[in-house]
């Protein structure tokens, strides 16, 4: 049986080459189809459920984490992989709770994909760092907690990290400006943060936006 994959990477020329490695030397693995931010997989992922999913840690509009937390909460029996530059202690723990099953560094070998699809495929799980012991990082300083933000909000913190304006940030989710303010006086209120590169700094320590 074929395992069916899903690849989603912001960069057209990362995929292919994704996809070029599977295709040589990953002859039991199928791309079920590609996306170019954490949206469009979950919007592939509803239309062509795949057996696992490779998505990049850091994709606009939708990191590759938040993506993985919104399918593994609307499917628990999803299987993803995360595919990122970052050995980051921080960003293991919070994939690992969020359920996902593999962690690969963009710098390991096309093997070590191979074997980490498998893996997760079969049930297991593959990480090519060491995994966080002891407890979380938690909220960082101020008390500001990421848990009590909605996945609107978190999305919209994102944007907001990533630079847009809230004319681009009600364009891109196709809600009105006063919506986008909304979010952000709700934003602001849960995390007690008021200044906006506070709130940057806040998102990439949280890996709510990862640059």
């Amino acid at each position: 049986m074929p395992i069916n994959v899903i690849i989603a990477d912001d960069h057209a020329i990362v995929r292919e080459g994704i996809r070029a490695l599977l295709e040589k030397i990953g002859r039991d693995i199928v791309i079920r189809g590609e996306a170019s931010d954490g949206k469009e997989a979950l919007e592939l992922a509803k239309k062509k459920p795949a057996d696992v999913y490779v998505l990049d840690a850091a994709m606009p509009r939708l990191n590759g984490l938040e993506a993985a937390s919104r399918l593994l909460l609307e499917d628990r029996k999803a299987k993803v992989i995360l595919l990122t530059m970052h050995n980051d202690p921080g960003m293991v723990r919070r994939a690992m709770e969020a359920g996902v099953r593999g962690y690969v560094l963009k710098e390991n070998t096309s093997e070590d994909l191979v074997k980490a699809i498998r893996a997760v495929s079969k049930g297991g799980t593959y990480f090519s760092v060491s995994a966080p012991r002891g407890p979380g990082g938690g909220a960082g300083k101020e008390g500001a907690d990421a848990s009590r933000l909605t996945p609107k909000e978190r999305e919209i913190v994102q944007l907001i990290a990533e630079g847009l304006a809230d004319k681009e940030i009600s364009g891109r989710l196709k809600i009105s400006a006063n919506t986008v303010h909304a979010h952000r006086n709700n934003i602001a209120r849960k995390l007690d943060i008021h200044k906006q590169t506070d709130l940057v700094r806040f998102a990439i320590r949280e890996k709510i936006a990862i640059l």
